[in-house]
């Protein structure tokens, strides 16, 4: 045992220096943390797209597999939902492809910041387009999902709701 002690006394002598990258990469970290918050953000708007696709995706089965037993009005009034549907579905698709560029431009980022630092080269400049290029694709996702959102409010009809206007309309 004594044998060893010698070394591992040595190692527990040894001073920690710290090499001048360490503090560069300490700040990358903290200069990468508010694009995580970023990418975080976008990952449930992702999720929230997908779960609206999703519903118009289960509501075009829907009239998929019960078309055979629709009434000749309820397949008139199926045809019109359908093209509404379809795009929705096209929206809704553009609105998860530019979310899901904007958090890989974010993803971008946070690489560029870290290879800056370990590389030691000046990438800030395209760190910036980077984080440019991913703030465009998030405006075009969101404004697509918003007209998706519109888009679904137009061709939502509420039946008894209807009826009663039509009712109290002399």
């Amino acid at each position: 045992m004594i044998r060893f002690a010698a070394p591992l006394q040595t190692l527990l002598d040894l001073h920690v220096t710290t090499p001048d990258n360490v503090t560069d990469i300490a700040h990358a970290i903290e200069l990468a943390l508010a694009p995580v918050f970023l990418l975080t953000g976008i990952a449930a708007l992702l999720g929230v797209m997908t779960n609206r696709l999703a519903r118009i995706i289960d509501r075009g089965r829907y009239f998929e597999q019960n078309w055979d037993t629709l009434s000749t009005t309820a397949r008139d009034a199926g045809r019109f939902e359908l093209s509404f549907l379809e795009k929705r579905r096209e929206l809704a698709n553009r609105a998860i492809a530019a979310g899901t560029l904007a958090a890989l431009m974010v993803c971008l980022v946070v690489a560029t910041l870290f290879l800056e630092v370990l590389l030691e080269v000046r990438l800030r400049g395209a760190a910036g387009v980077f984080f440019f290029v991913s703030m465009l694709c998030l405006i075009v996702g969101l404004a697509t999902f918003l007209r998706e959102i519109f888009l679904a409010t137009q061709s939502v009809r509420v039946p008894r709701l209807q009826s009663e206007k039509e009712a109290d309309t002399p």
